[in-house]
């Protein structure tokens, strides 16, 4: 069954969000209370150009996961403060539990240091939690949702440097682990296409390139980003652990019609390639970050490609909102392309006006298959999409 999480998340974080600066967290003033709430929707900026945290807690409910509780947090800051060209680095930790003994604890770090002569993102992650599988291809169906248990552990770091204005190239390392079990034998789960169903661990060992012309990397308003990425994951352990290789490709183009209005597109194809690939290092339709309105993983198979655009408008210096579209598919030789619509809309909050950091409320449709429900689906995000 779909999780279906309870709105208590969505109070919660309205009511506790959190902003401060090491110096304000430091005062002992008793209107304290007062002042904070102030600064939240004050559009006054921040001249020291100082760091910024957020706290958002988090609360749910689902009868696969039990009550979940947790914290997602983000720490914005720059590597050097006296450089107004220095880009905003941020540290993103997000950690939830369950009344069922389930965590899912997650560790990013997107780093620009002095100069911007490097860009260092890396991610820790442990997730002890369930997932519904659906079978591989775009044409699954709800009514062949298998439920399975997953435990993974990945560690990835990529690190490129600045080569000429704007262009950087570096390498990658990833290293991921899966586990799985079938609550119930005899789902889709156990069809003979279905690869590494007990698991397996790979290292992708990878190079990447990257044109950068952003003017935020937080909130952008006009620009271009453009990465390349390209990984190998060798024969270290052999039987249905991932042999072969990955790629990613992501182009975004922003344009400012005006001081408030922006247009924002994003276009993305990441690729798995390599002879008898497990299930685990397919690609995945859905989520909070492109095609919204659909469940991660609904739609699954070795190649994925997809286009949003987004219409933004920021009518206040704290407030803003989105409109938002795009089509997408995942597709191999097995499986042609299949474009599937997404669209909705969202709210921004702006935390901190120094680093334009945002908290974002999305709502999305995606399709509506026959003898089913519209897919839809709530997202409380720290962050842009794209």
């Amino acid at each position: 069954m779909k999780a279906q999480y309870s709105i208590i998340s969505f109070l919660l974080s309205a009511l506790f969000i959190t902003s401060i600066s090491p110096t304000q967290a430091q005062e002992q003033h008793p209107n304290f209370i007062k002042k904070t709430i102030k600064k939240l929707f004050s559009s006054e900026t921040d001249s020291s150009r100082g760091n910024s945290f957020i706290v958002l807690p988090a609360v749910g409910y689902a009868q696969e996961t039990g009550l979940e509780y947790g914290v997602a947090s983000t720490y914005n800051f720059y590597m050097d403060k006296a450089d107004l060209n220095s880009r905003t680095s941020n540290i993103t930790l997000i950690g939830t539990l369950t009344t069922k003994q389930q965590k899912n604890i997650k560790l990013l770090t997107d780093i620009w240091t002095k100069n911007n002569d490097y860009h260092i993102l890396s991610e820790l992650r442990y997730r002890d939690w369930p997932f519904n599988f659906y079978g591989i291809g775009n044409d699954t169906w709800k009514a062949d949702e298998d439920f399975l248990e997953q435990k993974l552990v990945r560690a990835k770091i990529d690190v490129e440097r600045r080569l000429a204005p704007n262009f950087y190239a570096g390498a990658n390392v990833n290293f991921e682990y899966f586990k799985f079990e079938d609550r119930e034998a005899g789902g889709v789960f156990d069809h003979p296409s279905v690869l590494g169903k007990t698991g397996g661990q790979y290292v992708a060992l990878g190079i990447s390139s990257l044109y950068d012309s952003r003017n935020s990397t937080t909130y952008t308003t006009k620009g271009i980003y453009a990465r390349l990425k390209y990984a190998y994951a060798p024969d270290f352990w052999g039987g249905e652990h991932f042999t072969g290789s990955q790629t990613e490709a992501d182009l975004r183009l922003f344009h400012a019609v005006s001081a408030k209005v922006t247009l924002a597109g994003q276009l993305l194809y990441r690729g798995t390639y390599g002879k008898n690939t497990p299930f685990y290092v397919y690609r995945d339709l859905g989520g909070d970050m492109s095609m919204r309105g659909y469940y991660l993983g609904r739609y699954k198979d070795k190649n994925y490609a997809a286009f949003q655009a987004e219409a933004r408008y920021r009518f206040m210096p704290r407030f803003g909102i989105v409109g938002f579209a795009g089509t997408g598919s995942t597709f191999s030789p097995s499986h042609d392309l299949r474009l599937a619509p997404s669209y909705g809309a969202g709210i921004r909050y702006f935390f901190s006006l120094e680093h334009s950091s945002t908290i974002r409320f999305d709502y999305a449709f995606g399709e509506k298959r026959p003898g089913e429900q519209r897919q839809s689906g709530f997202y409380l995000s720290i962050s842009e999409a794209f």
